[in-house]
């Protein structure tokens, strides 16, 4: 951690946070020594900007930095990384940051995946007075930190089997209890869509599952596309579509940070986890292109192209969990390639069986500055999904609204009795902002937690 919930040090270096409009005012409380030095090196009070101000010694004796408002969930991301090592707190002066925002926006912009690659300097410390705002910035951090070294860490490390083991850990963590299918206890247990697709792979495929909470609370389920590597299968990717498939797991990284959070925070819900992981590799037994594979709820699905496997096994996971009929199931996948053309890598989109419910979940993405968008789960397009010889075909008749067609199949598992969330997201960062470096991501989380607080406190 390099936030210290602590009384901050003496030594420890001011900085003052301003905006582009506050600084004028701010001007008029410094030496004129500061000012013209702030004049001298351009300091504007631009959003992720800074400057250090040395004293009469030469020394570094505070820091000025831009942010854009007192709730920028990034303000600080900015700074660890590029500041002198060393202690630092907020001043008083200056605009004042929640401490949420601090202690998350501080410990994101430390982060930096270094199981492979040690960090050429530590980062600079924040020293703040413990609060429960404070602890819980760090706790949000930390998931979102989590969830970003499990898409960072390569398949060869990160197969279905380790995944498990992290969903584990999580689960020894806040005392949930843990159970897996391996293998062909798949077929045994009806579970038959998530055999088909990772029975090709060296790694056994298998179902991870946690369950958390008391009985009388209200049934929340939370499922994960857990494809640890993917090929394509006999439909390959090319080169540059297999590059970056060690995140097709993204889904389940991002709800096991979710799932993290909701326990840590004692939300009075009945938990339960669920993570179909798999490689969706090639050999002589690998699922084919035509084949028919009848599922979990027992719709029989053709198989119109096999790297569309994540809504394959999604759909078994997401039929055992309507079984017990939850009040609510959010699916979280790095599903289809068709939501990044119409939404970019930035913001994941959202369908949902209830408008409402996705409109106001947008409206908090969006203050939250964790965005999502709503997308339609258009029924009249329902017929491209239909299949001459089955009861439906995991690809569309052509690529046009693809993920609304992967919503349309993965609906078909879904009660519409049960409030749905289903999140495509992307789980990367393709390019580098503040505290939000290349590679793996957090997307949605802290929406999604900020709603299900809102949900479920109240009940």
């Amino acid at each position: 951690m390099t936030v210290q919930l602590k009384k901050p040090g003496a030594s420890a270096t001011p900085i003052t946070l301003v905006t582009r409009t506050g600084l004028t005012e701010l001007m008029l409380t410094l030496p004129e020594a500061s000012r013209n030095w702030l004049a001298t090196v351009g300091f504007k009070g631009a959003p992720d900007t800074f400057a250090l101000i040395p004293g009469a010694d030469g020394k570094l004796a505070s820091v000025l930095a831009g942010v854009e408002h007192d709730a920028a969930p990034f303000a600080l991301a900015a700074l660890p990384g590029a500041l002198p090592e060393g202690n630092y707190k907020l001043a008083a002066e200056g605009l004042q940051l929640g401490a949420e925002q601090a202690a998350l926006s501080w410990e994101l912009g430390s982060y930096q995946f270094d199981l492979y690659k040690p960090r050429k300097r530590p980062a600079a410390v924040l020293q703040m007075v413990s609060s429960a705002d404070a602890q819980r910035g760090l706790a949000l951090a930390t998931a979102t930190c989590a969830t970003r070294d499990l898409v960072n860490t390569p398949a060869e490390h990160m197969g279905p089997a380790e995944l498990a083991e992290a969903a584990q850990a999580v689960a020894r963590q806040h005392g949930a209890t843990f159970k897996q299918i391996v293998g062909d206890a798949l077929l045994k247990q009806n579970f038959p869509a998530i055999h088909a697709v990772g029975r090709a792979a060296t790694r056994a495929p298998r179902l991870i599952e946690l369950n958390w909470g008391k009985p009388k609370h209200p049934k929340l389920t939370i499922v994960g596309k857990g494809v640890c590597f993917d090929t394509g299968g006999l439909d390959i990717k090319g080169a540059e579509g297999m590059r970056q498939m060690k995140k097709d797991m993204g889904g389940a990284a991002n709800a096991l940070g979710l799932a993290a959070l909701v326990m840590a925070f004692k939300l009075p819900v009945r938990l339960q986890v669920l993570i179909p992981a798999v490689e969706n590799a090639i050999a002589g037994n690998a699922y084919r292109p035509g084949d028919v594979i009848k599922t979990r709820q027992g719709l029989h699905i053709e198989i119109g192209n096999t790297d569309a496997e994540g809504r394959v096994i999604l759909c078994d996971a997401l039929a055992y969990g309507a079984e017990q009929s939850p009040e609510l199931m959010i699916d979280m996948a790095t599903l289809t390639g068709a939501a990044r053309v119409a939404l970019g890598s930035q913001l994941p989109a959202l369908f949902s069986n209830r408008s409402e419910l996705a409109r106001e979940l947008v409206d908090l993405g969006l203050k939250l500055d964790d965005p999502l968008w709503h997308m339609p789960l258009w029924h009249p397009y329902r017929p491209g999904i239909e299949s001459t010889i089955a009861d439906i075909v995991n690809t569309g008749k052509n690529a046009l609204g693809g993920a609304i067609n992967a919503a349309l199949f993965l609906e078909y598992f879904v009660p519409e009795s049960i409030d749905w969330l289903h999140v495509d997201l992307f789980a990367w960062n393709d390019g580098a902002r503040a505290g939000r470096p290349v590679g793996g991501e957090a997307q949605t989380v802290r929406t999604l937690l900020a709603y299900l607080e809102q949900r479920f406190s109240a009940s």
